[in-house]
């Protein structure tokens, strides 16, 4: 008997299955760079917008400080980032790349076009998904 609460309606489970279908893709490719998927997301924010707050960090990746501190630590202790106290505002801890983490940059560059081979799914049909879900996490955000 057929049901709305059957599992393969439900958009929750599809789009948690991919997400960890598609982490699972990055796993072998990041582990060669010495990252995690969640330190893969916070180099690809330094790489695109340099020195950061950890309060925007969070804010571009929606984790908490609690979340993203042992991150900043791991990436910190792997040389990759500096974490200071922002002169203007000593509450602050400003993120920054050190060279090693700004030269892993080109290694990873490589990373998105081998994604989306893997997936087998074309391009613009990825950007379009991309677009929805961008905008489904927005309307959800702003809801609730």
């Amino acid at each position: 008997m057929e049901s709305d609460l059957d599992l393969d309606k439900q958009v929750c489970f599809a789009l948690y299955s991919a997400s960890r279908s598609l982490t699972a893709l990055y796993r072998p490719l990041l582990g060669k760079l010495g990252l995690t998927y969640p330190q893969y997301l916070v180099m690809l924010v330094l790489w695109e917008r340099g020195d950061v707050s950890v309060k925007r960090l969070g804010e571009a990746l929606m984790l908490d400080s609690g979340t993203l501190s042992p991150l900043l630590k791991r990436l910190e202790s792997a040389g990759l980032v500096t974490r200071r106290r922002d002169p203007g505002d000593e509450r602050s801890v400003v993120i920054a790349l050190t060279p090693s983490g700004t030269s892993l940059r080109h290694q990873a560059s490589s990373i998105p076009r081998n994604i989306v081979q893997a997936t087998g799914v074309p391009l613009r049909e990825l950007v379009q998904l991309r677009d929805t879900l961008k905008s489904i996490t927005a309307t959800v955000s702003s809801t609730g």
